[in-house]
């Protein structure tokens, strides 16, 4: 991309957005955190898969 179509982009989303009215924008905000946290998953999912292979180098090391 261009850097003048760059700016002329961010410039269209930059008045799109202020354009909105303000409890709008919020709303907007609101859900997108939620969806956010849906989206996360719990610790233990996350970090299942590292600790096994943690404990396996542990074990080979010695």
């Amino acid at each position: 991309m261009a850097g003048n179509d760059y700016v002329k982009f961010m410039t269209e989303q930059v008045v799109k957005y202020l354009d909105q009215p303000r409890d709008e924008r919020k709303k907007q905000r609101q859900q997108k955190k939620e969806f956010k946290k849906q989206q996360k998953q719990p610790f233990l999912y996350r970090w299942f898969g590292v600790i096994p292979y943690a404990i396996i180098l542990l074990f080979k090391r010695k």
